[in-house]
């Protein structure tokens, strides 16, 4: 059985068809975990040390002595993106109420929906897009984008925005495990190498735990809501980080395209969050389900769009090349080249 195949056919399937999986088990047999016990029903509840673990191994893969081009690319996407998200969490705060919306057509969204599905760029899916697409540093402009991986930012955007507030300690927890990673990584390309085999590998395991909190009806609820901001997530996002990408760091847009999608990781978020801030708890089921929703969005439309973008821009860049040479007119002709 081809299973591996199957599950890479769908967009981000290895984080979502495992959380898929998770929430069929939390709605048709709540019990599962409590009735096995032991490595089973951890299996089932750990999703913090597993994502501890994958947060550590994450950040082992961030090397440092990466090329001056890569990092001005993937500081500006990083930036950009981060910026965006802080400005998304300032509106939303004004316009949704505390505890998010109840009913209508929106049920469910909430400033932790919006927040946690715009600070985090999909870099798996954005390094695949760009070694088709784009350039060597682009593709490795990945290094930087990795450091979204977690609920820092979403801690940081928002605290600063007032919705939260978080003490320095839970700041601190939030990180610790990535920068020991990190430095470990850059002491040793052995250990980057190690850790750095576990990221993937891993992503199934936190998706179905994380699914374990999910009632396959909140899912349903979520439906549409759920796509409708995975498209917000690609227009506000997308716009500036093309910009960025033009001005700033020197493409040709396409690399922020391709970035602006919601990481399969950014489900985590909301649970993690409601862990450290208990009036968020209960938004956190519509909103895991929301923002795994708009990753799949975004996982699909992204790589199109991206390969539509590139197409016009090198149909552009081809044309003025061809504008160009005639504006240069004839090439002279040598000596004796009429004779």
């Amino acid at each position: 059985m081809n299973l591996k195949k199957a599950i890479d056919r769908v967009p981000g399937g290895l984080m979502l068809i495992p959380l898929l999986l998770g929430a069929c088990v939390h709605s048709f047999a709540p019990g599962a975990g409590k009735y096995f016990g032991s490595f089973t029903n951890g299996l089932i509840t750990g999703t913090v040390p597993i994502l501890a673990v994958w947060f550590f191994c994450m950040g082992a893969t961030i090397d440092l002595r990466a090329t001056g081009a890569v990092l001005r690319k993937s500081g500006t996407l990083l930036v950009t993106k981060m910026l965006v998200a802080w400005l998304a969490t300032i509106v939303a705060s004004y316009l949704l109420p505390v505890d998010g919306i109840k009913t209508g057509l929106f049920a469910g969204l909430s400033v932790l929906a919006i927040t946690t599905s715009m600070d985090m760029t999909n870099g798996g899916l954005y390094a695949a897009v760009m070694q088709q697409y784009g350039t060597k540093e682009e593709a490795g402009a990945f290094v930087l984008i990795s450091i979204e991986s977690g609920p820092l930012v979403s801690m940081i955007i928002l605290g600063a925005t007032g919705v939260a507030f978080f003490e320095p300690r839970l700041f601190v927890g939030a990180v610790l495990p990535f920068l020991i990673g990190f430095t470990l990584g850059n002491l040793d390309s052995a250990l980057r190498e190690l850790f750095g085999r576990c990221v993937v590998p891993l992503i199934p395991f936190f998706g179905f735990a994380l699914g374990n909190g999910i009632d396959l009806n909140v899912i349903v609820k979520s439906g549409v809501p759920g796509v409708l901001l995975g498209l917000g997530v690609i227009v506000v996002t997308g716009i500036p980080l093309i910009l960025a990408d033009r001005l700033i760091a020197g493409g040709n847009g396409a690399a922020g395209l391709a970035a602006s999608s919601t990481a399969g990781a950014a489900v985590a978020n909301p649970s993690i969050i409601g862990e450290m801030i208990p009036r968020f708890k209960p938004m956190v089921p519509a909103a895991t389900a929301m923002v795994a929703t708009a990753c799949l969005v975004t996982a699909i439309l992204v790589p199109i769009l991206t390969a539509m973008w590139t197409r016009r821009a090198r149909l552009k860049a081809g044309l003025a090349d061809l504008q160009a040479d005639e504006d240069a007119g004839p090439m002279p002709q040598p000596l004796g080249a009429h004779e």
